[in-house]
């Protein structure tokens, strides 16, 4: 049974990762941006932040989300996004512990995660995240007991295949871009790591999560028809719910097939 350290140890690599991926998400939609140089600074005053004021999560709160040297402000998803990536290193380790499975789908979620804050932001997925992650899932798969090559591959061609398919026929029918070619290569990274098997419930699940944030969405903004929302966010979400939560969905999905 893993000890407190090793606990503390893996909410401490997800908190430091949760802080670069901040950078990550900070930058990496800006054209010739690096996400190494130069070092992490405020965007308000542009001075560098000191190493004892980049602490994840901590720093935030000694601070009071403020920066030190001008009091502006600082954006609460640098807290969020550290503490999710703490909990998701948390999670991974209780599910797989120590091993191969937990640096593989650590790299997953950490991707996923990029992926939700930056489309929220700018409603885009850098094809710099999903494009690589495509042939990283399916290359882990030759060693990844969770998922065989053959279903990361036919996950692949299912998942981007599936949603090229109806991005193409909504635009036929109304002549408007209703799916981003982002959400076509997300779906495809996904069933490059999780298998085909996971698409049906990736599928469901954010598209009832759309649906509902959607219909919200048109009530506040009352632009009916043409709202945008952002649906990589809910693609990211519903595969990290199937990977934490395969067994019960597999469950009851069948218990719902015997039962029909």
């Amino acid at each position: 049974m893993p000890d407190n350290m090793s606990y503390l140890f893996v909410a401490l690599f997800g908190a430091l990762v949760g802080s670069f991926l901040n950078v990550v998400i900070l930058r990496l939609p800006e054209e010739g941006a690096s996400v190494v140089f130069p070092a992490s600074h405020c965007p308000a005053c542009k001075n560098d932040i000191s190493w004892y004021d980049n602490i994840p999560i901590f720093s935030f709160i000694l601070l009071r989300g403020r920066c030190r040297q001008c009091g502006v402000s600082i954006s609460w998803q640098y807290p969020l996004v550290e503490l999710a990536m703490t909990l998701l290193s948390l999670a991974l380790f209780s599910y797989f512990g120590l091993s191969l499975l937990y640096v593989i789908y650590f790299v997953f979620c950490a991707a996923l995660l990029a992926i939700i804050f930056i489309d929220l932001a700018h409603q885009i997925i850098p094809d710099v995240i999903s494009l690589p992650g495509i042939v990283l899932g399916f290359v882990v798969s030759f060693i990844n007991p969770f998922v065989s090559w053959q279903s990361s591959g036919i996950g692949i061609m299912v998942g981007g295949g599936s949603f090229y398919l109806v991005a193409f026929v909504y635009y036929l029918l109304t002549k408007r871009d209703g799916m981003g070619g982002g959400d076509i290569k997300l779906l495809a990274m996904i069933g490059a790591f999780l298998g085909w098997q996971s698409l049906p419930f990736v599928i469901f699940g954010s598209s009832l999560m759309g649906s509902i944030i959607g219909i919200g969405a048109m009530l506040k903004q009352r632009k009916g028809g043409q709202t945008v929302i952002p649906y990589g966010p809910f693609l990211a979400v519903a595969a990290m719910l199937y990977l934490f939560f395969r067994r019960e969905i597999v469950f009851l999905y069948m218990r719902y097939v015997l039962s029909a």
